[in-house]
């Protein structure tokens, strides 16, 4: 089966075709990242106005690319939440309406499944039951994972997710658009021990994240020192080392809760490096695994919507002619994939 995956949640278009029997055949991607630098964060109409332009002519590159014409998708995924509602309707709208011409199934895809089932297309993918940590700029939540849509939430953020937090704090320190990696890469020139920063609620017990705290500490430590660009480097290490630490208490703990071996992490976060071997570290003492998709499907993108898709078509799943577009749709409301 050839599937077509539209991902339109946000700020970037992602069109890709997945075959099943070969895996991703196309991927192409447009970031508006130049579009919303000026403005510091992403303008909601700017971004479903660029989707509109964009998408058409990126499904006919990802078809160019594939070597494929339309008469050789079989079905057509595309991202139905959560997200920036009038971004999700253009790529709701033009997925539905194609599948109706083309005379082909088509379904609405849970972004944060798409996010979470990515490793699946790498060479080695995880097995299935496991915990999955979902790290990104709307979200940070630990799951565990019995099977495609038998989701049980363990914890989440109870205010700013991970990701927000680095991008508002990059902000503070006057760093450039996007935030969260020009972040990480001045930690790389920090030196550490100069400030200690707070690992919020690893204090007590649970599984739920909180950010906030951390970022307001941040700030006032910025803002009662010298603010050279040493000083800048030095913070960012710390609270990256913060962050970084408090998801790897969590997942240590979710681990000894679920008695599982088997670690995945995936959103746009799980691109960070000291992240990365942080856990790997951490799971090589409980004899577990780490698995993640690599760094391009880390982000958002067609690839994972159109895997995550295919996997329903299979089961027989598709969506009505009268779809829809979900701003928020908590993950573990989805139901147990037939297949």
């Amino acid at each position: 089966m050839q599937v077509l995956g539209i991902e339109t949640s946000c700020d970037e278009t992602g069109i890709a075709i997945y075959d099943s029997n070969t895996g991703i055949i196309a991927d192409v991607l447009h970031s508006q990242i130049t579009l919303h630098a000026e403005y510091g964060g992403v303008v909601p109409e700017l971004a479903s106005r660029d989707h509109v332009r964009k998408i058409i002519p990126l499904i006919n590159k990802a078809l160019e690319q594939a070597q494929l014409t339309a008469k050789n998708i079989d079905g057509i995924a595309y991202t139905k939440g959560p997200g920036l509602l009038g971004a999700l309707l253009v790529g709701s709208s033009v997925g539905r309406s194609l599948a109706y011409a083309w005379d082909i199934p088509a379904i609405g895809v849970h972004h944060m499944e798409g996010h979470l089932l990515a490793p699946m297309l790498e060479e080695n993918p995880p097995c299935f039951p496991f915990v999955a940590l979902l790290v990104s700029g709307g979200h940070t939540q630990l799951i565990s994972v019995q099977g495609i849509g038998q989701y049980t939430l363990l914890g989440e953020s109870v205010d700013d997710a991970a990701g927000e937090a680095f991008d508002k704090t990059a902000k503070m320190l006057g760093l450039s658009y996007p935030g969260g990696p020009a972040l990480a890469k001045l930690a790389e020139s920090g030196q550490p021990g100069r400030f200690k920063l707070p690992r919020p609620m690893t204090d007590r017990p649970g599984l739920d994240f909180s950010f906030s705290g951390l970022k307001t500490a941040a700030l006032t430590a910025w803002k009662t020192s010298e603010q050279s660009t040493q000083t800048k480097a030095d913070l960012a290490y710390a609270f990256q080392e913060a962050v970084v630490e408090t998801i790897a208490i969590k997942c240590r703990r979710a681990l000894e809760q679920t008695q599982m071996k088997t670690l995945v992490i995936a959103g746009g976060v799980s691109a960070n490096t000291h992240l990365r071997q942080r856990l790997t570290e951490l799971v090589q003492k409980y004899d577990a695994n780490v698995y993640y998709p690599r760094p391009a499907f880390c982000t958002d993108n067609g690839a994972m919507i159109a895997y995550a898709g295919s996997q329903r078509l299979l089961a027989g799943e598709q969506q009505d002619l009268d779809f829809s577009a979900t701003a928020r749709w908590p993950i573990d409301s989805l139901h147990a994939c037939k297949a």
